[in-house]
């Protein structure tokens, strides 16, 4: 049994694998067979729907909904009030749970306040989708993205810096000093 703190108005349903070092706060409902890593942390009034999977070390900041079909690696930022989606197309009055789309968000993403996901995108790794960004494609790794619908305005740096590339799609981080390169449009971390 791992060692985890939910606190005494938190709900978690049964079947739920829930990591070490995991906090689950104030209302929050985690639902039956999520599986989620160690040292997470769940803000107030978040919910969770059932077979959600979660990495290791991610945070879910106040009022966020992550709906079946959703994953997360590790270290995945996700703000206050931003919610992702598992139907293109719901109705009250028609079932269409055998319709979810899956939404995959990649190790170290941030996903600002109030963003929403349409199912069936995934979110590259360290990418960074701007507070209010309504997404409604895939986006790839390290891109930053804003507006409704999402557009690319530029690369961040896996320490969430804005990169800026020379003409020769070279770039340094200015917080950690790590090198960049941007080559046919795809941004790679150099070891």
């Amino acid at each position: 049994m791992s060692n985890f703190f939910a606190h005494e108005t938190a709900v978690i349903d049964e079947g739920c694998e829930i990591g070490s070092g995991t906090k689950i706060w104030h209302f929050s409902h985690i639902m039956s067979n999520c599986k989620i890593g160690e040292n997470c942390n769940f803000g107030q009034n978040v919910v969770v729907s059932p077979g959600v999977v979660l990495g290791k070390n991610v945070k879910v900041q106040n009022n966020v909904s992550i709906y079946t079909g959703v994953t997360c690696d590790d270290d995945v930022f996700l703000g206050p009030s931003m919610v992702f989606t598992n139907v293109i197309n719901p109705r009250s009055a028609i079932n269409r749970k055998s319709e979810y789309a899956k939404t995959h968000v990649g190790r170290g993403a941030s996903i600002g306040a109030n963003a929403t996901i349409v199912c069936g995108h995934n979110i590259g790794e360290f990418a960074f989708i701007g507070a209010g960004a309504v997404v409604t494609k895939d986006i790839p790794a390290y891109a930053l993205v804003i507006g409704n619908p999402s557009k690319q305005i530029g690369w961040m740096s896996k320490h969430g810096q804005r990169l800026h590339f020379d003409d020769h799609g070279h770039a340094t981080c200015s917080e950690s000093g790590e090198q960049y390169i941007l080559k046919n449009n795809e941004v790679v971390k150099l070891r």
